[in-house]
């Protein structure tokens, strides 16, 4: 059966369950430790939750192809892997959210941030920091501040039970070990071009919009990078309004750089990506570019290339083409 991926504004209980896993796998250690990846300072426990830290950060840091350069296209981030890449990230959080919580019908649920983002009437203004999502009591995230001091995810020092942050990045963007603090938000502090707002659901419908802008009927188009044409770069964020680019930075604190999961609501977050990327799929057909013929410059993001992976086992890995369709896996209760 497949698990049903549900609205986390709408649905009380999901939001309750993911909160309550997420706490698990924070205070869940594994059997390695913070030298295995070639973190700075003495060895210490990672936990299950920062495993999934780790494995953003390193993929970003992961030029692809080998010795080019991770700024133009990395493992995971600015070419057309984005998408598929973050599929199989959140799909390994949801298998270990099931495990926890001994629950395998659970699925992760999603953030509508375009739902926040628009304005209650036209001519409103819209106040998404107002959103249940953010609530200081326990079935909330909290708001913002550095750090963060309510909801669920509240950092006390005198409480070893409570969210903590253990790894974060320098100003390089490599991995560091941190004394254990709370989360930072800065709602609206760093969106682009001093736009301090969520996308509204009129940049989603935008985003589907064939007839305006006929390149969005291909999932992505050369060179394949950020300048690129098509909805892979548009739901990214570096074309349009913004989209998933715009969330991460209107959130702010540790969202914005690569350690971003430090933050649960990343996985949220892009769990509302990818059902946006399932609503495309649905009006499009299952489609991927570039395919195997493409150069080897493109190795990486082309659609039988192997995902960057601490999971899933080198002989079978995870690949573009292979999670086209997940729908055996998990379905969404709405689709855009």
């Amino acid at each position: 059966m497949a698990a049903i991926r549900r609205d986390i504004l709408r649905d009380d209980k999901a939001r309750a369950d993911y909160i309550r896993g997420v706490k698990l796998l924070k205070h869940e250690p594994t059997t390695l430790t913070t030298d295995r990846f070639g973190i700075p300072d003495r060895a210490r426990p990672v936990y299950t939750y920062d495993l999934f830290v780790i494995w953003h950060v390193l993929a970003m840091n992961t030029a692809v192809p080998p010795g080019g350069d991770a700024g133009t296209r990395n493992a995971a981030h600015r070419g057309p892997v984005f998408l598929p890449w973050h599929r199989v990230m959140l799909r390994w959080l949801e298998a270990h959210l099931q495990r926890v919580l001994g629950d395998p019908d659970f699925g992760l649920p999603y953030w509508d941030w375009a739902l926040d983002g628009t304005p209650p009437a036209p001519g409103g203004v819209a106040n998404p920091a107002a959103s249940v999502l953010w609530r200081d009591t326990p079935d909330g995230f909290g708001g913002q501040g550095s750090p963060v001091r309510g909801g669920a995810f509240a950092f006390d020092r005198a409480d070893p039970t409570s969210f903590r942050v253990r790894i974060a990045t320098g100003s390089s963007g490599a991995l560091r070990q941190v004394t254990e603090r709370g989360l930072a938000r800065s709602f609206g502090q760093n969106a682009p071009f001093g736009s301090p707002r969520l996308p509204r659901t009129g940049d989603v419908r935008a985003a589907y919009d064939t007839r305006a802008d006929p390149s969005l009927a291909d999932y992505d188009r050369p060179p394949f990078d950020v300048s690129s044409r098509g909805f892979r770069n548009r739901l990214e964020g570096f074309t349009g309004p913004g989209l998933h680019n715009q969330v991460h930075l209107w959130v702010g604190g540790d969202m914005a750089p690569a350690s971003s999961p430090n933050d649960p609501v990343f996985f949220v977050h892009h769990c509302n990506v990818d059902r946006l990327w399932e609503g495309w799929m649905s009006r499009n057909g299952r489609r991927y570019q570039p395919d195997m013929t493409a150069p080897p410059t493109l190795l990486g993001h082309r659609i039988d290339d192997p995902l960057v992976s601490p999971f899933t086992p080198a002989s079978k890995p995870d690949t573009p083409g292979g999670v086209l369709d997940v729908s055996a896996i998990y379905t969404y209760d709405v689709l855009p």
